[in-house]
């Protein structure tokens, strides 16, 4: 039995999901709601300490970390394959993952609320929202969130954050002129890292940086992931269209300050 503690839109909930999904593994959901600050509450912190998302229980099993939580599964479900038979595939898709966790991951919410959940959370009250940035258990993401939601794209923590997206792009367009996938010649649990972030990406409108123009060949990536069963199982079903359309717009009104940075 698996029971997924997940959220909407999380970006690692979407990575898990993905494999989910691809493996077409049934799961009992429990949602999250990282806004009203669900992931704080003490019953769920007995699961998660780190306070974040996803959770998976498999048989009674507490698992943590999306990107441990995907070689968990292909390690208990190896079929279908998500892992490339060849050890050097292996190792790319292992510097992938590590990668997204290492230096794309940690500036996602810094996009994610300097963009898209801004406006949103500037309608609260100063106590409101302070209250809610008291309760992040690591002072320095308290204070990146602080600032991020004060100043939006022109905060300093912005710069960095989407100069690491754009490279992580760059890198796959090169990866991508040798092979179908970034880790080979097969879909991956590389693929399912890096995705949930070029989904965010297109939630918050930077879609020149995804462009056939610009990047051909991560554009016809993304086509061709987001033609697969799972990424309508795990991603699309999920996705609530009031929200992403919010994103979309915050986004659209902010690109040219963007734009600018990049």
């Amino acid at each position: 039995m698996l029971e997924l503690y997940h959220h909407l839109i999380s970006t690692c909930s979407q990575k898990v999901r993905l494999v989910l999904a691809e493996k077409d593994l049934e799961f009992v959901s429990h949602e999250i709601d990282l806004v009203a600050g669900e992931q704080h509450d003490p019953d769920y912190v007995k699961l998660n300490p780190n306070h974040v998302v996803p959770t998976l229980i498999h048989d009674g099993r507490v698992l943590i970390e999306s990107t441990l939580i995907n070689e968990y599964l292909e390690d208990a479900f190896p079929a279908p394959a998500v892992r490339p038979s060849q050890l050097a595939d292996r190792h790319a898709m292992r510097m992938w993952t590590r990668r997204v966790d290492d230096k794309v991951h940690p500036f996602a919410g810094v996009l994610t609320y300097a963009i898209g959940a801004r406006p949103l959370i500037l309608q609260r009250t100063p106590e409101q929202i302070e209250a809610s940035i008291a309760e992040i258990p690591d002072r320095a993401r308290r204070e990146a969130r602080r600032s991020v939601i004060e100043h939006g794209v022109k905060s300093p923590e912005f710069a960095p954050a989407i100069a690491a997206f754009v490279a992580l792009l760059d890198d796959m367009e090169v990866a991508l002129e040798t092979s179908s996938w970034l880790a080979g010649d097969s879909i991956s649990l590389a693929d399912f890292a890096v995705l949930p972030y070029v989904i965010r990406l297109d939630h918050l409108s930077m879609h020149p940086l995804l462009s056939e123009s610009a990047r051909p060949r991560v554009a016809d990536w993304y086509a061709r992931i987001g033609q697969r069963p799972s990424f309508a199982t795990a991603v699309t079903k999920w996705a609530p269209e009031p929200l992403v359309a919010t994103f979309k717009n915050n986004g659209a009104e902010v690109w040219a300050d963007v734009e600018l940075l990049i």
